[in-house]
């Protein structure tokens, strides 16, 4: 009889948990930067002290490309330095990430002056301290175009059925195959006892002859 593979060799059960590992973490991520946006709408999510960010430009070409999804940490402003990439609110109250290129002050208070790699020029305001959202610690290539899908009310629908369907999908197929393995080893079973039987049977007549 034919061996069965064991639940590391099946297709199916590996894309299962490459979808629960990879597409169920950012769901949940995203559903919980959501839920704290709409409690408060003044101040920018975080995770465990971490921020997410979604590139829309392309000024920190090439360290940071547009569609990319960042990581930003919410540090002390006072241990910024130059070099550093921070994300930062501008005099628009939009989100920049750009990096630190000096530190100047001006009337007893230091201010950070910052510039797109990717730009011919510095930033015409300089950030404040308390404009600073974090400091730039990881990229994911083309995540942020993902996140921005994710964040439409009718795509984490779908996306929610979808990794429903083929949860039950693959439910359905293991346990198809459990039963039909179930019912080979039954028939193999019976096809071995009936030779038994058989043979037990032919051994009595013999058995009674020699009588």
């Amino acid at each position: 009889m034919k061996k069965d593979k064991k639940w590391y060799q099946k297709i199916s059960n590996w894309l299962i948990i490459a979808i629960s590992v990879i597409l169920v973490p950012i769901l949940v991520i995203n559903i919980w930067i959501m839920i704290q946006a709409n409690n408060n709408k003044d101040e920018i999510p975080s995770v465990f002290g971490y921020k997410p960010f979604i590139v829309l430009s392309g000024s920190m070409e090439t360290k940071i490309f547009k569609g990319d999804l960042i990581l930003t940490k919410i540090v002390d402003p006072k241990t910024l330095k130059v070099n550093d990439i921070i994300a930062f609110r501008d005099a628009e109250d939009t989100v920049t990430t750009h990096r630190i290129i000096d530190i100047v002050e001006r009337d007893g208070e230091n201010y950070f002056i910052t510039k797109g790699d990717n730009n011919q020029t510095q930033d015409e305001n300089a950030v404040e301290y308390d404009d600073v959202e974090g400091i730039f610690v990881l990229r994911f290539p083309g995540m942020g175009s993902i996140m921005n899908s994710l964040s439409k009310p009718t795509t984490i629908i779908i996306l929610l059925l979808g990794i429903t369907l083929v949860f039950i999908i693959g439910f359905s197929i293991s346990t198809k195959k459990q039963r039909e393995l179930e019912r080979q080893e039954f028939l193999e079973y019976k096809r071995m006892k009936e030779e038994q039987e058989k043979a037990s049977s032919s051994t009595k007549k013999k058995t009674s002859k020699k009588s």
